[in-house]
């Protein structure tokens, strides 16, 4: 595919890093000297330097024969005009990062397509609804809804409690004979090497596991593993950015106790402005006194989501201190997910990491629906509708040519989701649910075309 990436800063250098290694056709366009430079010498890249909201710019990238532009500028406007232009002059597809969520809630009013905007995405909303997701499945460290939760992902590290550890997959299979999970994805405890289980797969303790749930399954984890479903009701939140700002008003209209602490006085005024139903304090989280004095020790969760990484991290290991049931981080460094299971924070997000993940599904082969990159872990979750044409149409899942690096984690038919095993027939209009390792992608992308 011919991509074309405007903005060279975090978001698009991190998109045009992975994409590079997907072998695809990159330009990435910028205004700054330095930004293109220090991609040009690390990613294998075309760069471009120049305002891409410019028709001569755009057409020396090659804009009328390419397939996806995706405008990831700090200005939204820049972005927005960037779309419109860019399918005005033979743009196969196009996408706009923006922060005014009030272009997500009024898709259908506004008809961004007509105007040349495929599609919408906001890194700070994202991670918004991901952080609310964290805390309504708060035993798990990371999660991940299909069709509005008809199937959800969770992911968890065993604890030596856990019945099935020392097990097999299709040992611990039998003590549930309604199977209502499946394991999808596993790193054992000190190594980087991801596995897709299999039935004479062992559990081991401190694994790192992924599962796929349909409703009802979430339950069965926590009663399987030993892990004990926590109760949140009350909220400290670190930082009133866009992310934390999202965060308080999503959990205030869920009724959830929410206490938010930001430095800025002026922000905290316009805050507790905007959210009356939440309790807005003025002050410095890094001050364990203050952090005290407003009860930390008496929240069931605690979110750190200030612009600084390294200040998230040490307010969350402050709060873990305190033996706060649920700590999630906010954090730049991507380098950063490795050290979450050895710090002792519960949840890392970035906010790359999600827009990333929304963004890949676009340059995917068949019907992706949705996309996933797991924490941490080198594997890709793709939800796949089924086409006529596909080649797993009409099939039992057994009998499927699969590589042994992937596994059909869940099926959704008529509104339904299905844990599948081997007798199960895929049929067209089927929404199918995957794992893979990435050397798998090609051969699984084939079978949905």
């Amino acid at each position: 595919m011919k991509i074309i990436i405007a903005g060279a800063g975090e978001v698009g250098f991190h998109l045009a890093k992975l994409l590079s290694y997907e072998a695809q056709e990159i330009t990435l366009i910028d205004t700054d000297k330095e930004s293109l430079s220090y991609a040009d010498n690390h990613l294998d890249i075309r760069v471009l330097k120049g305002d891409a909201t410019s028709v001569e710019v755009l057409q020396d990238a090659n804009v009328e024969s390419s397939d996806l532009v995706i405008g990831v500028t700090a200005s939204e406007t820049t972005n927005l005009t960037l779309c419109l232009l860019a399918k005005q002059l033979g743009s196969k597809k196009t996408i706009a990062r923006i922060s005014n969520t009030e272009f997500i809630d009024n898709k259908e009013l506004i008809k961004f397509e007509q105007l040349g905007i495929d599609e919408l995405i906001s890194p700070e909303e994202l991670a918004a609804t991901e952080i609310q997701l964290l805390l309504h499945q708060s035993a798990f460290n990371d999660t991940y809804e299909f069709e509005g939760g008809l199937l959800t992902m969770v992911g968890m590290f065993l604890p030596k409690s856990a019945p099935f550890v020392g097990k097999m997959v299709k040992e611990a299979a039998n003590i549930f004979p309604e199977l209502h999970f499946m394991p999808i994805a596993l790193q054992r405890m000190g190594t980087q090497y991801t596995l897709i289980p299999r039935g004479d797969t062992v559990f081991k303790e401190g694994d790192q596991v992924y599962f796929i749930t349909s409703a009802g399954g979430v339950d069965e984890l926590h009663k399987l593993t030993g892990v004990q479903k926590k109760q949140i009701k009350n909220v400290m939140i670190l930082g009133g950015s866009k992310v934390g700002f999202k965060t308080a008003r999503d959990l205030c209209a869920n009724r959830f106790n929410v206490k938010l602490i930001e430095k800025s006085k002026e922000k905290s005024f316009d805050i507790a402005d905007n959210l009356p139903n939440a309790l807005v304090i003025n002050g410095d989280g890094r001050n364990v006194e203050l952090l005290d004095e407003e009860s930390l020790e008496s929240m069931d969760a605690f979110i750190a989501v200030t612009g600084n990484s390294e200040t998230n991290i040490m307010s969350c290991l402050v709060a873990k201190s305190k033996k706060i049931k649920k700590t999630i981080a906010l954090v730049e460094n991507m380098d950063y997910f490795e050290l979450s299971q050895s710090i002792g924070i519960d949840t890392l997000i970035n906010k790359k990491l999600l827009a990333a993940n929304n963004i890949f599904r676009y340059i995917r082969r068949g019907e992706v629906l949705a996309l996933t990159r797991l924490n941490n872990l080198n594997a890709e979750i793709l939800e796949f509708e089924v086409k006529a044409s596909s080649a797993v149409n009409g099939e039992l899942i057994k009998e499927l040519d699969f590589p042994r690096e992937a596994i059909i984690g869940g099926v959704i038919r008529d509104g339904e989701g299905i844990i599948a095993l081997g007798d199960f027939r895929i049929t067209q209009g089927d929404k199918v649910v995957v794992c893979c390792l990435p050397k798998a992608i090609p051969r699984i992308e084939k079978l949905f075309l």
